[in-house]
Parts: C-alpha cells; structure tokens; sequence
C-alpha cells in the first residue's frame, strides 16, 4: 500500500514538472510570459490589427506548436503578421492548423490595387527546423526564410485558391516560398497554389528544394537581388508546377550586379504552362522581355529531364536572352517543353547568349 502511493506521488510530480514548461498562449500580451518556456502551444489566437505575432529572440531549444486557427486583424501596413527568431528552434503545426490570413480584406483591386498589405510570415532562425504550416489566403508574401542557416523546413502549404489561379489577377504579389541571404537550408514536401511566384530565392548558397508542387501563380523563380547578392549552389528537383503564368524564370534585373553560380534544376515536370517553360533573361524591368540584356554571370547552370507542354496562343518553350558573355559552362540534358507559339500581342521570339556549344531549341520550337 505504501509503495504504490509513493509511485502515485512520483507519477503526479513528474505530469506537474511537464506541465510547468510549457504555456499556452491565449493573448499576444502573454508573449514576454511565454517565452520563458522550452515548449509554447498556441490552439486559437485572434492577433489584433497592426500588430505582430512576436516570437523573436526565443530561447534556444524551445518549441512552438501551432493547434488551431490563427487569425488577424484588418490594417493597411507591411507586417510581418508573424515573426519567429532564434536558435535551435522547432516550429510544427498540426494538421488542423491553420494560419488564416483572409486575404481577401487586402484583395479588393488585385494588381492595381494601392492597399498596403502585410507579409505574413517572417522567420530568422539558425540550427532549427519548421514543418507543417499551413497558410491560408496570404495578403501578400507569404513565408520568408531571411537570414536563415542550417535549418530544415518541410511540408508548408500556401493555400490561395479562394482568389483562383493567376489570370485573375486578385491576389496579386502573393509569393510562396522565399528564401534570401541563406545558408544550408532545404525546402521539402511542400505546397503552393498562389498567384506569384511558388519558390524564389535572389541570394543564398547550399539550398535544396525537392517535391515542390506549384499551382495557379508565375512558377519559380531564380533570380539576383542585385548589389552584389550571388546565388550558389541551389537545387531543384522532383517537383511539379501546373497551370502557371511560367516554368522556370531564372532572370536578373537590367544593370544588376551579382551572379547566378551552380544552380540545377532536375527532374522537373511542366503541365499547361501559358507564357515560358523555361526563360534564361538578363533583363528583367520596364522593357522586359524586348530591350538589350546586361551582362550578369550564370555559371554552371544545369538543366535535365525538364519536361512539359504549353498551352493558349503566345507561349514560349524556352526563351534564353542574355548578355553573350554571361552563360558559361552550361548542362542542357533531356529537356523537352512543347506546344508553344507565337500570338497575335507579339512577334516569334528570338534568343540570345546561348553558349556556343549548345544546341538548344529556342523560343517556339
């Protein structure tokens, strides 16, 4: 009798000893309190307008576990709603989670719309892993990895279809998964239907992206910040993107400075692409895609087993406009993008900077 009460009290101080390390967070004014903790649970949380989900500057080691529904207050402002720093960090969701960012407050207008929206979600973490968020109807860009290094980040899923797919124009600016200044970081096993780019990154080095599925936006996208940012070693692959403005737009900006370096894309299937399956330009901005390319280095590009079709009239399979002494040392193995042509709102593409010992088809053929 004795010994079993004794392990009845061992028990009942072992679930309160659990317990007392981890808080459930119920009112952003609870924020300071919760931090305190190794392990923060938020179920359902409404976050006032104008204001941020601040989960910066945890301590390392802690756990954040999304159980509910998040939800926002309306403003015009630049966000983020939600921002996460630290070291060592797990960020995971439940499958019923959501974060509800019921973009269609900020909508109204699409792309000529002056309403200032706010970027959803905001992440500066090291040594940590994210996984299992959902976001649903983003205002604007949705999850932004800055900064980031040594971290894993999985099954997230962008959830725009309430605006449909990108010829409607309603929420505009709406990126998926962005990734800039980073170092060591994969993207796996993920989802967007949204009406911009799926994946883009202009600055960053050792990245892997892999079992990516793109719907309804502008399809994914490599390019430069400029100033000097470089993308290196970045891969592609095992991914999907369906009924998009474009494929594979890797570009840089008019007069940019920067370079593009390693980068492959690999195991890549097309379906129903309306613009370009793959474009290569150096000459993104106002005169896009028809003034003169500036040079910017692309080295070491490869692009195999990339397949897919076009559909509509004006399409390009692949359109490669660049400096001639901007591509060098190039992979082009087992590409094969069909069903574009020319349309009565432009003339038949011509391309430009293809290596010289590369026979690439370009633009309709």
């Amino acid at each position: 009798m004795g010994t079993s009460g004794l392990a009845l009290g061992c028990l009942f101080f072992v679930v309160a000893s659990e317990s007392a390390q981890q808080f459930e967070l119920k009112n952003v004014n609870q924020l300071a309190e919760a931090k305190k903790f190794q392990k923060i649970v938020i179920r359902d949380l409404q976050v006032p307008a104008g204001v941020t989900l601040d989960l910066s500057n945890l301590k390392p080691g802690t756990t954040v576990e999304f159980a509910g529904r998040i939800t926002f207050g309306y403003k015009e402002w630049k966000g983020p709603l939600v921002k996460v720093t630290g070291k060592q960090l797990t960020i995971m969701a439940h499958s019923y989670a959501r974060f509800d960012g019921e973009g269609h407050r900020w909508w109204k207008g699409g792309r000529e719309s002056k309403l200032v929206k706010p970027r959803f979600f905001e992440a500066i973490v090291d040594d940590s892993t994210i996984r299992g968020l959902y976001f649903k109807n983003p205002p604007a860009p949705c999850f932004l990895c800055n900064w980031c290094h040594n971290t894993a980040i999985s099954k997230i899923t962008v959830d725009a279809k309430d605006a449909g797919d990108g010829r409607a124009g309603v929420a505009f600016n709406t990126d998926g998964i962005s990734l800039g200044y980073v170092k060591n970081i994969t993207v796996r096993d993920s989802y967007v239907f949204n009406q911009d780019d799926c994946f883009v990154t202009g600055a960053g080095e050792d990245m892997l992206v892999e079992n990516l599925t793109c719907e309804g936006g502008n399809g994914i996208g490599v390019g430069s910040l400029g100033k000097g940012a470089e993308v290196r070693r970045l891969t592609i692959r095992n991914s999907k993107i369906i009924n998009n403005l474009v494929g594979l737009d890797i570009k840089t900006e008019l007069n940019a400075v920067g370079a593009l370096r390693d980068v492959t894309f690999e195991n890549i299937e097309m379906k129903d692409i309306r613009q370009f399956g793959i474009t290569i330009h150096g000459n993104e901005g106002p005169t896009y895609p028809t003034g003169e390319p500036t040079y910017f280095a692309i080295e070491n590009l490869t692009v195999r087993n990339v397949r897919g079709n076009m559909v509509g009239s004006g399409g390009a399979n692949v359109w490669i406009w660049l400096h001639p002494n901007s591509a060098k040392n190039w992979r082009w193995e087992n590409v094969n993008v069909q069903g574009g042509k020319s349309g009565m709102f432009r003339p038949p593409l011509q391309c430009k900077g293809i290596p010289s010992n590369m026979r690439i088809p370009c633009a309709e053929k």
